[in-house]
């Protein structure tokens, strides 16, 4: 279904099947005798949502081609790798460095508040649908699952006045902050994207630090998501990304946050494939442009 104006979703629908397809995806990298990731909760997360089609790409009664450059199981594991360790690395960076407030954007299935290990001190704030918040909590507390460091939720809609939610829920605008928005950017028009680094931006004192992907899509082709939707669909996935996504120019993330006091650096595909020892599928869809990649920024 395409996106309207304030359409809503829970973790089986629109965006957010998406946040389910990502942690099936980290569950398929935790498993085996060498794994790539170590996500405990991806699986039972997944497990709980309900989408026939990802519980059985997880137990392997479905899976990808093996010959598919992009969607074949070691490309799918690598990829999900990649992005994981970059974010995860993101935070551990920011809080051992002293940062003592973290900020999830737009969170889903995200378990790193209750995988990673944050430092004594540190707080950290999930933002996300009402829905999809109270399901997450619910499920990972029946699970016996436990934070390992505060947690705070906000429930609320990234359209709606996330700043004002955030604050009463304990955020202090003077303390330095780490802030992810990871697999967000796609899904917001053009003007909401600048309009939530805007907002990063209001409530970030000096020396804060944000981390997302850097997408560049000038060098696209218009018909990138019909492309990729076709390919996923080889796998049973019905997720139509060309629906989810926004498309129209806009500014990438790095000219923005440049623009407004951030230091900022990139870490092409290519390279953050590299650094992980992996080489990029030479395949059109493996990224999201050659110039796209990982991006984190640092305030004044």
């Amino acid at each position: 279904m395409a996106r309207t104006e304030n359409d809503t979703w829970d973790l089986a629908s629109s965006v957010g099947a998406t946040a389910t397809a990502v942690a099936a995806s980290r569950a398929m990298a935790s498993q085996g005798p060498d794994p790539l990731l170590d996500d405990p909760w991806a699986d039972p997360l997944v497990r709980a949502v309900g989408i026939d089609t990802f519980v059985k790409l997880i137990d392997g009664e479905i899976g990808p081609a093996g010959d598919d450059p992009v969607l074949s199981r070691r490309s799918m594991n690598e990829q999900i790798a990649v992005r994981t360790r970059f974010f995860d690395d993101f935070f551990v960076q920011a809080t051992g460095s002293g940062i003592t407030q973290a900020v999830i954007l737009a969170s889903g299935l995200d378990t790193r508040a209750y995988r990673l290990p944050w430092p004594a001190g540190t707080v950290v704030y999930e933002i996300d649908q009402p829905e999809v918040i109270e399901f997450k909590t619910r499920t990972l507390a029946g699970l016996g699952a436990e934070p390992t460091s505060p947690r705070r939720t906000v429930a609320i809609d990234l359209r709606d006045d996330w700043p004002a939610a955030l604050a009463a829920a304990g955020f202090d605008t003077t303390r330095p902050t780490a802030w992810s928005a990871e697999g967000l950017l796609p899904y917001l028009p053009p003007e909401a994207q600048d309009r939530l680094f805007d907002n990063v931006t209001g409530l970030s004192a000096p020396g804060s630090r944000v981390a997302t992907e850097h997408l560049d899509l000038r060098n696209v082709p218009p018909d990138w998501a019909d492309r990729l939707t076709e390919r996923s669909r080889r796998i049973g996935s019905d997720i139509n990304l060309a629906e989810l996504f926004y498309t129209g120019e806009r500014n990438t993330a790095a000219e923005y946050l440049a623009g407004h006091g951030w230091r900022v650096d990139v870490r092409t595909t290519e390279q953050a494939y590299a650094a992980n020892g992996f080489q990029l599928p030479d395949d059109p869809l493996a990224a999201f442009g050659r110039d796209s990649g990982y991006l984190t920024a640092t305030l004044g």
